[in-house]
């Protein structure tokens, strides 16, 4: 399971930025998205894990659906 930044209706957003005032914090809201994992050989997952350090994010390899 990998979770996802939530698109959020405008009655949902409202509700969580009501929350947000009331707890004087920000607040993210994130959703289940269903994958697999992705099989990745050595030499390409060593290419993934470089560019990982290059951009300062970590990257999922996922199976297509």
């Amino acid at each position: 399971m990998l979770y996802s930044l939530s698109t959020l209706d405008d009655k949902h957003l409202e509700a969580i930025q009501s929350l947000e005032k009331e707890l004087g914090s920000p607040l993210l809201a994130f959703s289940s998205v269903p994958v697999g994992d992705a099989e990745v050989p050595e030499e390409k997952l060593r290419r993934l894990q470089e560019l990982e350090q290059k951009l300062g994010v970590v990257l999922v390899a996922v199976k297509p659906s």
